[in-house]
C-alpha cells in the first residue's frame, strides 16, 4: 500500500487469570470453575445475590508508534439469556485463587455494555478507553438487568475463555506490490496450537503415559506394507489359514505401513515408537507385560533399549498383565528388577520405581506386598505400586496401604464415563494419586462386541474429565492394541488425528490452561458404513454394542479448532452443507451418508483449512468395520 497506514495483524491475548465473585457466598472463591457468572443485585429472584466476574490480561508487542489502537474484550456465552453486561476497569490487586466478594477490588464506571447473550456466541465489548500502552489490564464484568449470565472461563473445556484483541495501524507504509491472495493460510504446522517445548511439558507434575501392547509392533516381518504379515494375515479374512474368517479378519486397522529396513529393524521400529510418542508430548509408555519370555518379553526389552537410545527422558512403566502371567512373586520380582536397571525406568523423585499391574485384583494385596518386599530386600529397589483395576471401588481399601496411587482400565464410550469424578475423589481421599484412562474407541471383531464412541466425543469426554477433576496422571488406552481397535498411534485409519487432538488436551492438563489456537485446523471423523449395515463378504460373526454403551449413531463429525469465527463448507456424501463456526473448539454433526466427505474453512474470502476424507462411505461393506476413521486438515 502507498501513502496509507498499514494495518497490523491483531494481537490476541488470552486471559492471564479470571474468576467470579458472589455476594451470596462472600468468602467463596471460584478460580477453578469452568464458567464466569454475572448477575444483577437481585439475582434469579433473590435479593443481595449479585455476581461479578474478573479477568486480567497482559498486553505486549504493540509498537510505541502505533496509531488507532483499539481494544476489544471478547467473552463467549455458555447459555442464552437476556443479560445486560457491563465492562469496567478494575483497580487494586487480586489473585484468582483468593478473590472473593468480601475482599473484591474496586470496579470503575462502565466503559462498555452489551445486552443479550446467545449460547456459544462471542460478545465483543469495546474497552479502548482503557488503553495506556503495553502492560496489564484488569476488567470487571457486572450486570444491571436480566437473568444470570454464564460465560466460559479460561478453565472451560471449550477453550473459549475471555480474550482481549488489540488492533492498531503503524506509520505510513512504503509502497510495495499488493500480494496475490493465496488459497491457504500462511500459518503452517500440523497442530492447531504451538506445542510447548518438551522440557516445559516434562517439568509438570502431571504425567501422561500411553499403554503399549507388544503383540502389535510397527512391523512383524520387515516387509513392505502391502505384503507384510498385517496385510496378508490379520486384515485379510482368509489370513492365517482362515482362522479369522468368521469375523472378517482379526484386525480392521494396523500400524502405519513402512518400507523394509536394513539392520535391526525391530529396534529401529521401537525407536520410532518412542520418538512419535515423545513428539506428541507423552512422558512414557506403560508396557503390558504379557509374558516373561518369548517375543513379547523381547519386544519389551527392545522398547526399553530404544528409550535409552533416543530419549532418556522418555520413561517406561512395567505393567504386569495378571490376566496372562502365572509367575510367582519372586519370579516376577526378578524380571521387574531387570527392567528397573534401565535408566529409562520411571522413578518418582524419591527414587521409587513405578509398577502398575493390570487387573491387580487377580492377586491379593498381601501377594503384592510380598513382591514389594522382595524387590526391596533382595534387589534394593523400592516400589511405588499404582495398580490398574478392572473394579476399582471394590479393591481400593484393601490396596490403599501398599499403593502410591490407583488407576482403572475404564470404558470406551461416553455413557461409561460418569464415574470419573468420583474415582478421582476416592483416590485423593485415600491420599493416593489417580491415573485416569483416556480412550478413543473400542472394536473387537473376534469378541463380537464394540463400544459406541460417538465420533471423538469419548476422547474429548475422558480428557476433559481428567482435566476438570484434577487427575494426577493419564494413561492413553491404548497406544497400539489393534485387536481392540483402541489405537492412538498413527495408523491408516486415523493418520495422527487422535494423537494430535490428545496433544492439545495434554498441554492443557500439564500447563493448567487451554493452549491458544493459532492455526485453523479441522478433524473429520466418520465410519465407512452405517452401524446396522450387513457385510457381504461371508462374515458370520457380527459385532453388537456392548451392554451399557452409548446408543449407536451414524454421524459425520467436524471438529474445528479456529482462531476466529469462520464459515465451514462441507460435502457430506455428496450433499453440500454450510454453517457458521465459532472461534475455539467446536463439534458439528451431520447424518452419515454414502459417498465422500470433505470440509473447508473460509474466513474473509480466504480458505484457511481444508480436508478430504480418503474413506468412502458404502452401503454394502465387505466386512463389518465399526471404527471411526479420522483425518486432519493439518496433515
Amino acid at each position: 500500500m502507498t501513502g496509507t497506514a498499514a494495518v497490523a495483524s491483531p494481537i490476541t491475548v488470552e486471559t492471564a487469570k479470571d474468576t467470579y465473585l458472589s455476594q451470596d457466598a462472600p468468602t467463596r472463591t471460584h478460580e477453578t470453575y469452568t464458567w464466569l457468572s454475572v448477575c444483577a443485585a437481585t439475582c434469579d429472584g433473590k435479593a443481595e445475590s449479585e455476581r461479578r466476574a474478573l479477568a486480567s490480561f497482559t498486553v505486549s508487542g504493540v509498537p510505541s508508534g502505533a496509531k488507532n489502537v483499539k481494544l476489544s474484550l471478547e467473552v463467549t456465552a455458555a447459555r442464552t439469556t437476556d443479560t445486560t453486561i457491563a465492562a469496567s476497569k478494575v483497580t487494586g490487586s487480586w489473585a484468582a485463587a483468593t478473590a472473593n466478594w468480601a475482599d473484591k477490588p474496586t470496579f470503575g464506571p462502565a466503559i462498555a455494555t452489551a445486552k443479550g447473550l446467545v449460547k456459544d456466541e462471542t460478545k465483543k465489548l469495546d474497552v479502548t478507553s482503557a488503553y495506556t500502552g503495553n502492560g496489564t489490564y484488569a476488567f470487571g464484568l457486572s450486570s444491571s438487568a436480566g437473568a444470570q449470565g454464564v460465560l466460559h472461563s479460561s478453565h472451560s473445556t471449550t477453550g473459549k475463555g475471555p480474550r482481549l484483541v488489540v488492533t492498531y495501524t503503524t506509520a505510513t507504509a512504503t509502497a510495495t506490490p499488493t500480494p496475490t491472495p493465496t488459497a491457504t493460510s500462511a500459518a503452517t504446522g500440523p497442530l492447531p496450537f504451538d506445542l510447548p517445548a518438551k522440557s516445559t511439558l516434562r517439568a509438570s507434575a502431571k504425567k501422561v503415559f500411553a499403554h503399549y501392547f507388544t503383540p502389535y509392533p510397527i512391523s512383524l516381518d520387515n516387509k513392505e506394507g502391502s505384503v507384510d504379515y498385517y496385510a496378508k494375515n490379520y486384515l485379510n479374512p482368509a489370513g492365517e489359514s482362515g482362522k479369522h474368517a468368521a469375523y472378517g479378519g482379526l484386525l480392521r486397522d494396523r500400524p502405519k505401513p513402512r518400507a523394509a529396513l536394513s539392520g535391526d529393524y525391530q529396534l529401529q521400529d521401537m525407536e520410532t515408537e518412542v520418538k512419535t510418542a515423545a513428539a506428541a508430548g507423552i512422558d512414557g509408555f506403560t508396557v503390558d507385560m504379557l509374558s516373561l519370555t518369548s517375543a513379547n518379553w523381547t519386544r519389551l526389552k527392545l522398547l526399553v533399549k530404544a528409550a535409552e537410545t533416543v530419549d532418556t527422558g522418555f520413561t517406561i512403566v512395567p505393567m504386569p498383565d495378571m490376566t496372562s502371567l502365572s509367575a510367582d512373586a519372586a519370579t516376577l520380582a526378578a524380571s521387574l528388577a531387570e527392567l528397573a536397571a534401565s535408566k529409562s525406568s520411571y522413578r518418582l523423585p524419591d527414587g521409587r520405581v513405578v509398577v502398575s499391574p493390570f487387573k491387580a485384583e487377580a492377586k491379593t494385596a498381601a501377594w503384592w506386598a510380598d513382591l514389594i518386599d522382595i524387590m526391596n530386600t533382595k534387589y534394593g529397589i523400592k516400589v511405588a505400586l499404582v495398580p490398574t483395576f478392572l473394579n476399582f471401588s471394590a479393591n481400593a481399601s484393601a490396596f490403599a496401604p501398599i499403593s502410591y496411587g490407583f488407576s482403572n482400565w475404564g470404558n470406551r464410550s461416553p455413557a461409561g464415563q460418569t464415574g470419573i469424578a468420583s474415582n478421582i475423589k476416592k483416590a485423593h481421599d485415600l491420599g493416593k494419586i489417580w491415573m485416569q484412562p483416556v480412550s478413543v474407541q473400542d472394536e473387537r471383531p473376534n469378541q463380537s462386541i464394540y463400544d459406541e464412541a460417538l465420533n471423538t466425543q469419548n476422547l474429548r469426554t475422558t480428557w476433559e474429565g481428567s482435566i476438570n477433576n484434577s487427575a494426577d496422571w493419564v494413561q492413553l488406552t491404548t497406544w497400539n492394541d489393534f485387536s481392540e481397535g483402541t489405537q492412538f498411534t498413527p495408523s491408516p485409519h486415523n493418520d495422527s488425528s487422535y494423537l494430535d487432538i490428545s496433544s492439545y488436551y495434554l498441554t492443557w492438563l500439564k500447563t493448567g490452561k487451554a493452549p491458544a489456537i493459532v492455526r485453523d485446523t479441522v478433524y473429520l471423523t466418520h465410519r465407512t458404513q452405517l452401524a446396522a449395515a450387513k457385510p457381504t463378504g461371508g462374515q458370520t460373526k457380527l459385532m453388537a454394542p456392548r451392554s451399557g454403551t452409548s446408543t449407536p449413531r451414524d454421524s459425520v463429525e467436524i471438529l474445528s479448532f479456529l482462531t476466529g469465527a469462520a464459515t465451514v463448507n462441507a460435502t457430506i456424501g455428496g450433499t453440500a452443507k454450510t454453517y457458521a463456526a465459532a472461534a475455539g473448539l467446536q463439534a458439528q454433526l451431520y447424518p452419515l451418508a454414502n459417498g465422500t466427505n470433505k470440509v473447508s474453512v473460509v474466513r474473509s474470502g480466504t480458505t484457511t483449512a481444508t480436508v478430504t476424507s480418503p474413506w468412502t462411505v458404502v452401503a454394502a461393506p465387505v466386512v463389518q468395520d465399526l471404527q471411526y476413521h479420522a483425518v486432519s486438515s493439518g496433515r
